[in-house]
């Protein structure tokens, strides 16, 4: 059965594809250069409605690289001639070569978009199904821009902020433009402060031994508790394993009152073994469910074989299991350091030493009108970098993990 001319479905997601790139490029144009361009939405809709017109009126094997440049210029002389030569809001001869650069990339994302959602697709009568695929195409790229614009616009307006200076964010707070002559002292110099005058050297020492620590001591006794749960039979095994994660049912600062009472009588409240102790009490729950779901998902067998060649069960587990659980092992490692990293509320009733500081609680004592804005947005780029690079590391162990421990044996 045919289903309408999937012609106009492309016209209309050129339209809307055109006023989202609008919007977003102006105001990244506002944002690097901080002059007050405005999104020219209806022009934007038009000169996309024209691009996607031209580009999908030919069939898939005719979109050549030309043509896809063709539909991108004509795309910037509709946005030019439909905004009466302002395409951001503003003259040409305000920041030409920036307008410019920015109108070119607008133009080539929309049509980038445009030709991977009609990829495969004619403009004639198609399919239900194939029309089905060309908005869940548009729907996927809708998605994909949104969760990246959550992502990186904090991330993006944190780095910027924290390479300016005082006089210029409070003088105009839009603008996130870089003045590189000022050399590079004066540019990192909120980063250097923090180093040199607020202790982050040894924020970072403390946030990295409590991490590192946390997670040896996670695994030390989830690795042994999980395989327990996942092979042996014992009474209350189903019991157990259904209410692991009960304990995060109760809400965490009820625990702090009596904690701090605890840890103050016995001398290690602003010690960085209290927090060695009461971090792995909140990761080991998660990270034993975790595990018992990878462990059933390994084959028995394997460590059936071990068992009739002579081997122990703690040799079985060192020799077979361990080494196929590494995905696993490497996902909980880097959840578990990633929760003890950012924790913030143990830190906060339990440090006092400023030499002790997390840098969490370091943070949070830039948080005040004495300390400059600049230098609470390098501080949270401190924070976030570190857990950024080994989070793009083990990327690709995280995943392999939680899919296989999401099954169950």
């Amino acid at each position: 059965m045919r289903f309408g001319n999937i012609y106009y479905l492309c016209l209309l997601f050129g339209v809307l594809w055109g006023a989202i790139a609008t919007i977003l490029g102006t105001l990244l144009a506002l944002f690097v250069s901080g002059i007050t361009f405005q999104p020219q939405v209806a022009a934007g809709a038009f000169a996309g409605l024209l691009a996607a017109g031209l580009l999908t009126a030919f069939k898939p094997a005719a979109r050549t690289p030309v043509m896809v440049a063709v539909a991108g210029l004509v795309f910037v002389v509709a946005l030019t001639v439909a905004s009466g030569a302002q395409p951001m809001g503003q003259p040409l001869s305000v920041y030409s070569m920036g307008q410019l650069i920015f109108v070119v990339l607008i133009a080539a994302s929309v049509v980038l978009a445009l030709n991977t959602n009609a990829k495969d697709l004619g403009p004639g009568r198609e399919r239900r199904y194939n029309v089905e695929v060309l908005c869940l195409r548009f729907v996927k790229g809708f998605g994909l821009v949104v969760f990246t614009i959550a992502v990186a616009l904090p991330f993006f307006v944190m780095v910027m902020m924290s390479l300016k200076n005082q006089q210029l964010l409070l003088s105009n707070p839009l603008d996130f433009s870089l003045n590189f002559s000022q050399g590079a002292q004066a540019l990192f110099r909120s980063y250097i402060e923090l180093f040199t005058e607020y202790h982050f050297g040894s924020y970072l020492m403390n946030s990295a031994l409590v991490s590192v620590a946390t997670v040896l001591i996670t695994l030390f006794f989830a690795v042994p508790g999980a395989y327990a749960v996942a092979r042996l039979k014992f009474p209350g095994q189903n019991f157990l394993s259904r209410s692991i994660l009960l304990i995060y049912m109760v809400p965490m600062i009820v625990l702090v009152i009596p904690l701090y009472a605890i840890f103050s009588q016995l001398g290690m409240r602003n010690t960085l073994w209290g927090l060695m102790l009461v971090y792995p009490a909140t990761t080991i729950p998660v990270a034993l469910y975790m595990l018992q779901g990878y462990f059933r998902g390994i084959p028995a067998e394997l460590e059936e074989a071990g068992l009739m060649d002579g081997l122990t069960r703690l040799n079985v587990i060192a020799k077979i299991t361990l080494p196929l659980a590494l995905p696993a092992l490497a996902s909980v490692a880097l959840y578990v350091f990633m929760i003890a990293w950012n924790e913030f509320l143990f830190a906060f009733m339990f440090l006092d030493n400023v030499d002790l500081y997390t840098l969490s609680r370091g943070i949070a004592e830039l948080n005040s009108s004495e300390v400059p804005r600049q230098h609470l947005m390098a501080g949270a780029v401190i924070a976030t970098v570190p857990v950024l690079a080994l989070f793009l590391w083990f990327e690709r162990f995280l995943v392999a993990g939680l899919t296989a421990g999401s099954v169950k044996g």
